[in-house]
């Protein structure tokens, strides 16, 4: 189980550090002091550090000669073939080649690796080396052309590399030998600017030194007044502003002595007292759980660390909590609808202490245990801590606040204190505006149920269709002309109002609406008027809501007066075409007539999908919007799985 943990870095940082202003300028002092020592330390340690770039300037050198070395036994090789017997002769120029190829080899490593044994060096201990930047241009140089000339002479390193290959080794060598001794002088050369540079750094660090050290005794003698007298004079003109009521004042902090900490503290209290009362007035404001998140991460990102919030519900039926909305002004993977384990966390402990905790490293928590689901999905959306508020309606409703941040031990006592003295008032704001939202989807569930009831073929179409509509969205926001404008609510409500698109169909009598047969022109024409009642039924529902400050149904609207409209202009009831027809029509529309295909009808077997998409592609453009028949295909396996789920065949 994790705890709250009381020390926060700030506290640990003033174990050390004395707030007292008088100890603050004796312990200046005495780091004055000590940068003059570390000065003529650090002198002394760079100039017995210059023992090691001799070493390594020896190697470099050796790099130079071994290379010069490899080049001409190979000349004295390729001399002196008629000179010794065969055998004799190859022996000698492979052991040669192959002992100066590994230590070349050895010396390269160990200058890569920075680290120098002592077989390299003749000293008792291996040597830790550090280079400049262009030193490790360089060396990194050499070492790929030694890598690429060392693949040229792959055939000493092999057991028994033949006469011919040996002699072929030696011509690489010689036709080569600039590429491995120009970049070895080249790295020698390196080395040498480095120690030089070095001594310059040494001299400059000195001059600067003593230059500091003058400036630091200017700097104590401004101390006193720029921590003492200035800051006092604005702290208590500025307590004077906050004590006469003007709330959101902050005293600007020149110090972190006593007279910063009171200053510090008028300003979290101003803070709070302001944040309270917007946070109020703004939830009163909300009429949706979206808007809700939205104040509140704007709110209380001036108070603690935050860049992700979210809410999750406690489902009683499966015991455990569903994300219900997240809002993040940078990208997450956390989606909607997740599910996360609620008993042995501390975000199941947090709502049955009704109390805020929280998680300083999420990493760690994650590993703990099995059971913490919640904070292993938040460690691989990039957040680091967490901290659970609990929102509660008594009888009604249970649920956590989740506040989340990318950096570890991020939230601290006083974060825990401040929302637990507004968990009332920010509790009843969100409980208001799901009530709210639960009362909009009760009635569309309704809307939607009482259509279906009135269509005998439907079965499980108005599920489907919804949530192919909600998947064709979702690809709309991922990317194309849309990402841009389909926003998660926008999906949402998509996926709400698609099964009241033919809820004009209340409107149509039954005599036509159950006709067994073909329609006459005249029953066609009655039947193509549910569009219109549709749209009549749902503005008069939105009026309604217009009429106490909230929209509700315009989506809806939409979908049930568009979605039998065409791309091209030739569908009804108001012959709309293109861009013209709202989107949201567009995509029930692909919906609605891909689950038709697909799905067994009274007077039709259901197509197979390959033969529906064939349909689609062919009416792309005409019946339907291209990028929506696009958005369709890169869904399709998702569409699939909702579909072998719940067909209707």
């Amino acid at each position: 189980m994790m705890r709250v943990k009381e020390k926060t870095g700030l506290h640990r940082w003033t174990r050390w550090w004395p707030r007292s202003l008088s100890r603050q300028i004796s312990l200046a002092l005495l780091l004055l002091f000590g940068t003059a020592s570390g000065s003529v330390g650090f002198t002394i340690y760079e100039l017995n550090l210059r023992k090691h770039d001799y070493v390594i300037l020896n190697l470099s050198g050796q790099l130079r000669a071994l290379s010069q070395s490899m080049v001409s036994e190979s000349l004295h090789f390729r001399k002196q073939r008629s000179e010794l017997p065969g055998s004799e002769r190859a022996a000698l120029f492979l052991a040669n080649i192959r002992a100066q190829a590994t230590t070349f080899d050895k010396i390269i490593n160990s200058l890569k690796n920075r680290l120098l044994e002592p077989e390299l060096t003749g000293r008792h201990d291996p040597l830790v080396c550090s280079w400049d930047a262009q030193s490790i241009g360089q060396l990194n140089l050499t070492a790929r052309t030694w890598q690429e000339f060392r693949f040229g002479i792959q055939p000493i390193f092999s057991t028994a590399p033949t006469t011919k290959e040996l002699i072929q080794t030696a011509d690489y060598i010689i036709d080569n030998e600039g590429w491995i001794t120009v970049v070895a002088s080249n790295l020698s050369s390196a080395f040498q600017q480095m120690m030089e540079g070095k001594m310059r750094l040494i001299a400059l660090f000195n001059q600067a030194a003593l230059g500091l050290f003058f400036v630091a005794i200017i700097v104590l003698l401004a101390l006193l007044f720029y921590t003492f007298v200035r800051p006092l004079r604005t702290t208590l003109a500025g307590i004077g502003r906050i004590s006469q009521g003007e709330f959101g004042h902050q005293i600007p902090l020149h110090s972190g002595n006593e007279i910063g900490a009171i200053a510090s503290a008028f300003n979290s209290l101003s803070s709070q007292l302001r944040a309270l009362f917007r946070l109020t007035e703004r939830i009163n404001q909300a009429s949706t759980l979206d808007e809700t998140l939205r104040f509140v991460f704007a709110e209380f990102r001036p108070l603690l660390p935050l860049d992700w919030v979210g809410i999750l519900a406690l489902d009683e039926n499966s015991g455990r909590f569903v994300l219900q909305r997240r809002y993040t002004e940078g990208a997450t993977d956390l989606k909607e609808g997740d599910t996360f384990q609620a008993g042995g966390t501390l975000l199941g402990q947090a709502l049955a202490e009704q109390r805020p905790l929280h998680i300083p490293d999420l990493l760690a928590a994650s590993a703990e245990s099995a059971a913490a689901e919640f904070a292993a999905a938040l460690s691989a959306d990039g957040r680091r801590s967490v901290l659970f508020f609990p929102l509660t309606e008594e009888g009604h409703w249970s649920a956590v606040l989740a506040f989340a941040v990318s950096e570890t031990d991020a939230y601290n006592r006083d974060h825990l204190e401040l929302l637990g003295n507004i968990a009332a008032q920010v509790a009843h704001g969100f409980a208001k505006t799901v009530v709210t939202e639960n009362l909009v989807i009760s009635a569309v569930t309704g809307l939607a149920k009482l259509a279906e009831n009135r269509d005998p073929e439907t079965g499980d179409h108005l599920i489907r269709m919804a949530r192919y509509s909600a998947l064709i969205a979702e690809e709309l926001g991922r990317e194309g002309p849309h990402a841009a404008t389909m926003s998660p609510e926008r999906v949402r409500d998509i996926l709400r109002f698609a099964p009241m698109h033919d809820i004009g169909k209340v409107g149509v009598e039954d005599g036509v609406l159950l006709k067994p047969g073909r329609l006459s022109a005249e029953e066609r024409a009655a039947m193509e008027r549910h569009p219109v009642i549709g749209g009549e039924v749902l503005r008069r529902c939105e009026a309604q809501m217009n009429a106490v400050g909230h929209s509700v149904f315009q989506i809806g609207i939409e979908i049930a007066e568009c979605h039998h409209e065409k791309f091209d202009g030739s569908g009804y009831p108001l012959g709309l075409s293109g861009e013209a027809i709202p989107l949201s029509a567009r995509i029930v529309a692909a919906a609605d007539v891909f689950d038709a295909l697909t799905s067994k009808r009274p007077y039709k077997e259901a197509w197979p999908v390959e033969k529906a998409l064939a349909l689609f592609e062919q009416e792309s453009g005409h019946h339907f919007d291209p990028v929506v028949v696009a958005a369709l295909h890169r869904a399709m396996p998702r569409i699939l799985e909702v579909y072998q789920q719940l067909k209707h065949v």
